[in-house]
């Protein structure tokens, strides 16, 4: 009977360092853009069972985020520094009501966001366009998912105040609404509105929403991610929480949704909308996942956006 159990706590050892192990790879390619591969790992749905095996055990191909095009208007390109250098665009309207800040999402640049940029121009604002670090031409290879990139959205927001502009906006999509959610809670600027769209409400859930995507049990393994995550990346992860942050967002909020996202469920959404203390709207957008909602909504998406902006 000694020697069974010495033999089951040898197994459940060993177990327990090979699962640290896929963790420890999974989280640094969740976190760090390689430079080398050009190819991005398939949506999960697109997978083999094969592939799905392969990756639980090896991690996605993550490729650093490259711009794809340049703005069609007269743009200047400058380089801001903050806990990392990044890069950004500034397109100024002639008689500009205010500028609005565009921050992408997770895996991707600047040049995404350029898209929802000549809708505001359009409308008579000026955009400020930024690359996160690790993607498009800013410092590095490393992504915090929204942690370290809020230090960032403050930087870019200080560059206006400072240059006179009185009405600043902030736009984020996914990591980038979490970026500027983050931002308010830990710097206590006071934008004349945001926009975000699909905020996942903590970093735990949007690692099990990735094995769920994947069919993979979350237990463990997303727990052990987020812990090594978060070492490589010197942050606590587990405190890394949007629902939280929302409690000390006081400023006019516009959060925008798709009904169909499979990586931020409508729970998410909801305490993250009920939190939010300050002149509030949600709209959701029907057969939509979590994509540029321009896509399926362009008239909706348009009227929201522009709607909120003119009442704000």
């Amino acid at each position: 009977m000694k020697l069974f159990f010495k033999k089951t706590l040898r197994i459940l050892i060993l177990l327990f360092i090979i699962l640290n192990v896929i963790a420890f790879f999974h989280a640094y390619k969740f976190t760090h853009f390689s430079q080398s591969i050009t190819e991005r790992t398939k949506s999960p749905e697109k997978l083999s069972a094969f592939e799905k095996i392969k990756i639980v055990l090896t991690g996605v191909n993550n490729p650093k985020p490259k711009g794809t095009k340049l703005p069609t208007q007269k743009f200047e390109t400058f380089t801001l520094k903050s806990n990392k250098e990044i890069e950004c665009w500034s397109i100024k309207k002639e008689s500009s009501k205010g500028t609005i800040i565009l921050c992408h999402g997770y895996s991707g640049e600047k040049s995404m966001m350029l898209d929802k940029s000549d809708i505001f121009i359009k409308n008579g604002y000026s955009t400020l366009l930024i690359d996160f670090m690790g993607s498009g031409n800013s410092e590095g290879n490393q992504t915090t998912i929204g942690y370290m990139e809020a230090e960032q959205v403050k930087t870019a927001y200080d560059y206006l105040k400072n240059k006179g502009e009185k009405n600043v906006y902030l736009f984020g999509t996914s990591m980038g609404a979490v970026a500027i959610m983050k931002c308010i809670n830990d710097y206590k600027i006071s934008p004349k509105g945001i926009i975000i769209e699909c905020p996942f409400g903590s970093m735990y859930q949007t690692v099990c929403a990735r094995f769920d995507r994947l069919k993979a049990p979350t237990f463990p393994m997303a727990g052990i991610l987020l812990f090594w995550g978060g070492v490589q990346n010197s942050f606590w992860g587990f405190d890394h929480n949007p629902t939280e942050y929302a409690k000390n967002i006081a400023c006019p909020t516009l959060l925008l949704y798709g009904e169909n996202d499979k990586s931020v469920n409508k729970d998410e959404i909801d305490a993250i909308f009920k939190n939010i203390t300050g002149k509030k709207k949600l709209n959701v957008y029907k057969n939509t996942g979590h994509e540029n909602y321009l896509i399926k909504n362009k008239t909706e998406w348009t009227k929201n956006t522009t709607d909120f902006i003119f009442e704000n």
